[in-house]
C-alpha cells in the first residue's frame, strides 16, 4: 500500500462557538483542491493532528480559505498560525473471526 501525499496545513483562522449557536462542534474548512490532495470529502470525519493533540473534526469545503490553510472551529489546543495535518478516518474495520475469540 503506497503512502498518501499529505502536506501540512496552516491554521489561518479559528472560530469558537457558544452554547446557543446553531452550528457547533469540531470542524475544519479548506479549499476543494486541498481536500482532493488528501482524498477527503465535504462532511467526512478526519483526524486533525496539531502540535499538542489530535481531535476528530468534520471537513467543510470553503473556497474562501486560502490555499495551504484551514479554518478550525471548536478544536481545542489549536491557535492561528499553527501547523496541522489531516488524516482520514479509516472506514475499514478489523474483522474479528469468532472462532479465534
Amino acid at each position: 500500500m503506497g503512502s498518501l501525499y499529505n502536506p501540512p496545513l496552516q491554521v489561518v483562522g479559528f472560530v469558537a462557538t457558544r452554547s446557543g449557536d446553531a452550528d457547533r462542534g469540531p470542524e475544519v474548512r479548506l479549499q476543494a483542491y486541498e481536500a482532493q490532495l488528501r482524498m477527503v470529502h465535504d462532511g467526512e470525519l478526519v483526524w486533525v493532528y496539531g502540535p499538542r493533540r489530535h481531535d476528530l473534526a468534520t471537513v467543510r469545503i470553503d473556497e474562501t480559505v486560502p490555499r495551504g490553510g484551514v479554518v478550525a472551529r471548536d478544536i481545542l489546543g489549536l491557535a492561528p498560525s499553527e501547523i496541522v495535518r489531516l488524516v482520514r478516518v479509516s472506514s475499514e474495520r478489523a474483522v474479528i473471526n469468532p472462532s479465534h475469540a
